[in-house]
């Protein structure tokens, strides 16, 4: 499938550069690729969800840590949360018959709320702003998912590692296609220590819906060794390239959950070329994959 370099009804230098830009530009060709698609489909109900739409704010330490870590300006920032916008803004008249957007801030919420439709012409779309955990949203979007009447594109794309993996198993066997941000580099990586002492075992745990031994043998080896004394001692190293073998381990955790995964996510950058992110895709139609590959080799 091929793609027009106009899909939003905006001029392509309005929405910034670097890895944002790379992500959603990614992400709106997927979008209109499936709302194409869907439309031969017209008894299938479909749903937008973003579980994480509001628009970020946060205190000026909080905002300098951030940008820190990442290397991006406040102007990128900004559009680090432009989906919903590119969403509504989709041309050939392609919508969703339901748009989801969850924060956890309400006056986030209400920003963008304000913000989309002064901008846009939302017209007669459903648009359901709803203040709350996505974790939560996500689990009442399963049940929802489980009449067989709807079929959802999820979009998560949290600064950190908020979302549980409950949350995502809760979404086994229903109709979803799911693109999800992974903190590889900029957290994930820096949660698993040089030494393996895993200070943050629960929140690894509650991210990789795994146990922390597993994970600890996954990302370190350790050999036995004598010190000056002759003593017995464990010395642990951490595994190389343990940035990609993150990417690597939450794919293989989403497959089972959906039967099509991308195995090479789409991997973002800082300005210094450092991997920060992994946006990977999930869902149970084959031919969803292979739009999701065609768009992640050209971004």
């Amino acid at each position: 499938m091929s793609w027009n370099e106009n899909i939003v009804n905006e001029p392509k230098n309005e929405w910034g550069g670097s890895w944002t830009e790379k992500k959603l530009n990614a992400f709106s060709k997927y979008v209109w690729s499936y709302l194409t698609i869907m439309k031969r489909f017209p008894h299938w109900e479909t749903i937008y969800f973003d579980g994480f739409a509001g628009s970020g704010s946060k205190s000026k330490d909080e905002k300098s840590e951030v940008y820190q870590q990442l290397l991006i300006s406040e102007e990128e920032e900004k559009t680090y949360k432009g989906a919903a916008e590119r969403v509504l803004s989709l041309r050939d008249n392609l919508t969703f018959n339901y748009y989801y957007f969850v924060d956890k801030s309400d006056s986030s919420l209400n920003k963008l709320e304000q913000n989309l439709k002064s901008k846009l012409d939302v017209g007669d779309k459903t648009l359901v702003f709803r203040p709350g955990d996505a974790n939560t949203e996500i689990l009442k979007l399963a049940k929802a998912l489980k009449s067989n009447k709807y079929a959802a594109l999820i979009f998560l794309d949290p600064f950190g590692m908020q979302i549980d993996w409950s949350s995502i198993e809760s979404l086994r066997g229903s109709r979803s296609d799911v693109w999800i941000l992974i903190p590889t580099g900029v957290i994930v990586n820096r949660l698993l220590d040089r030494k393996g002492e895993l200070k943050y075992d629960k929140k690894l745990e509650s991210f990789f819906g795994l146990e922390i031994d597993e994970i600890k043998s996954i990302f370190y080896k350790s050999a036995k060794t004598k010190n000056l004394f002759g003593e017995e001692i464990e010395i642990v190293t951490k595994v190389s390239e343990p940035i990609e073998k993150i990417a690597k381990l939450y794919a293989q955790r989403l497959k089972t959950i959906w039967e099509n995964v991308t195995e090479n996510p789409l991997r973002l950058d800082n300005r210094n070329g450092v991997p920060i992110f992994h946006f990977v895709f999930a869902s149970n139609n084959k031919n969803a994959m292979k739009i999701a590959k065609q768009i992640i080799q050209k971004p």
